[in-house]
């Protein structure tokens, strides 16, 4: 369902169709109460809960072929459920939360608890041509969590179609932009340049085929580079750079002062 205006009400739905018929599976009445259970609460964890059945099996079964009607009455359970989150939150920001009172470790009574700046984030979300200057502030909590939502949702249907994709359509779609590009070669360059192109892809392809190496090319330029067996000067080595001594990098131990100077007195040689 992609409509952008609030549900009214909860969708009646075809459930989905199961293969066996389990006794911890989803069988119909299980997903009807589910989305109740969704709609009461606006968590999928506790709707599962209600149920008796695991938030993974929720999702997995949403995804399932002929899924279509009970994934949009998912959605219209939760606007309700958003729905109800949102008036807890101002019940709270309107009446307060009771809160315990301790006195030298003892509970002694409870107190009323008011949040004020709850109160002013539901106005301005609730009422902003009043207490916003014509708008919402930034991302209300319902926004966030719906979007939130969202991109698990739809990280959860890009790991599924990436996981359709087969190594053999990986390569296809490669070798399809392959030609894309070379017919866009084609077309932005003239004759004369598109036919060195080919003649230089069917040389490179020979050379291919006849194992060419350019280190073993005389004519080819790195070849030069390297000097030639015949040559008197190859033959001859360089002397080999001498090695350090052992324990060349060890330093002479240097001499030890004493911990506490020695004082000089009256009854010592030479004393000035």
């Amino acid at each position: 369902m992609s409509d952008t205006k609030p549900h009214t009400h909860l969708p009646d739905f075809t459930p989905v169709p199961r293969l066996k018929d389990r006794s911890n599976g989803w069988k119909p009445h299980i997903q009807r109460a589910f989305i109740e259970a969704l709609a009461d609460t606006g968590s999928v964890a506790s709707a599962c809960r209600a149920v008796n059945r695991s938030t993974h099996g929720a999702y997995s079964l949403r995804r399932q072929p002929g899924a279509e009607e009970f994934a949009a009455a998912w959605e219209a359970a939760l606007d309700f459920g958003m729905k109800r989150i949102e008036d807890v939150a101002m019940d709270r920001a309107l009446n307060g939360v009771e809160v315990p009172v301790y006195s030298y470790g003892q509970l002694v009574g409870t107190r009323i608890s008011y949040n004020d700046r709850l109160l002013m984030f539901m106005l301005r979300n609730r009422a902003p041509e009043r207490f916003a200057e014509g708008r919402a502030k930034a991302m209300n909590a319902i926004g966030t969590m719906e979007l939130k939502r969202k991109k698990k949702e739809w990280r959860k249907e890009w790991e599924a179609e990436q996981a359709r994709v087969s190594p053999a359509e990986v390569r296809a779609s490669i070798e399809r932009k392959v030609q894309d590009t070379l017919a866009l070669m084609e077309r932005n360059h003239s004759p004369r340049a598109w036919a060195a192109w080919q003649e230089y892809k069917r040389i490179r392809a020979e050379d291919a085929a006849n194992g060419y190496r350019a280190q073993d090319d005389p004519d080819h330029p790195y070849y030069a580079k390297r000097p030639s067996p015949d040559d008197p000067a190859a033959s001859q080595t360089e002397d080999p750079i001498p090695l350090p001594p052992p324990h060349w990098q060890k330093r002479p131990p240097e001499p030890q002062q004493e911990e506490t100077p020695r004082k000089w007195t009256l009854k010592d040689d030479g004393w000035d």
